[in-house]
């Protein structure tokens, strides 16, 4: 009698659920798009901040493109996981309820990195809030409306959740100079910062719409 070839079962390592701050991310199944139009972008912010409420998160930074998603928050004790299964199981479902779909939306599992440091924090926001640049977008970062850039100097309401003073007060106690200094600091040359392994989500081609604008 033959014997069953060994199988060696596959575990995830445990997820850091400890409280602060959280560089996470998520990209679509074989890096396809997960936006198709402006209401799914709604439809996203609108189940982050039910989510971000639910679990006590609070959003620095946020950018949405075409096939994957950035955030940095900072949560509690409720942690992280839950909060994102929800988040990304109900998207997905109604996603592929409005396009008639069947397949998964959402590749591997999300990714997550904790900042230990102000400084690294700091690097984290500017390397989301510089995605759409990294993609080829053109124009100054306040043209990038799917990233919470123009709300953080200003320009816009961001999420219920959004914590802009939060942010703000690691450039400054002043909120004038302090919009000032993140402005400064934004337009630097952002390095990749520490990443969670290959689960990461780097630098994606870009898609463009009819008019040649990065979507």
């Amino acid at each position: 009698m033959g014997s069953w070839p060994y199988r060696q079962d596959v575990t995830y390592a445990l997820r850091n659920e400890e409280g602060g701050y959280h560089h996470v991310g998520m990209r679509g199944n074989n890096k396809q798009r997960i936006y198709l139009s402006d209401d799914d972008r709604d439809l996203f912010l609108l189940m982050l901040d039910r989510r971000a409420a639910k679990f006590d998160w609070h959003v620095l930074a946020y950018a949405l493109m075409r096939n994957h998603y950035h955030l940095v928050v900072r949560i509690g004790d409720l942690g992280l996981a839950r909060g994102m299964c929800e988040l990304n199981t109900g998207y997905a479902i109604t996603f592929n309820a409005t396009y008639g779909r069947s397949n998964h939306l959402f590749g591997r599992r999300y990714w997550s990195d904790p900042s230990t440091s102000s400084e690294h924090l700091k690097s984290v926001v500017r390397y989301v809030l510089q995605n759409p640049r990294r993609a080829g977008a053109s124009g100054p970062l306040e043209s990038h409306r799917w990233t919470s850039y123009r709300a953080s100097v200003g320009l816009d309401f961001g999420l219920a959740r959004f914590a802009r003073d939060e942010l703000l007060g690691l450039f400054g106690p002043n909120p004038a100079t302090a919009v000032r200094a993140f402005r400064e600091f934004c337009e630097e040359p952002a390095s990749e910062p520490g990443s969670g392994g290959s689960g990461h989500v780097g630098w994606q081609s870009p898609a463009r719409d009819a008019h040649g604008s990065v979507t």
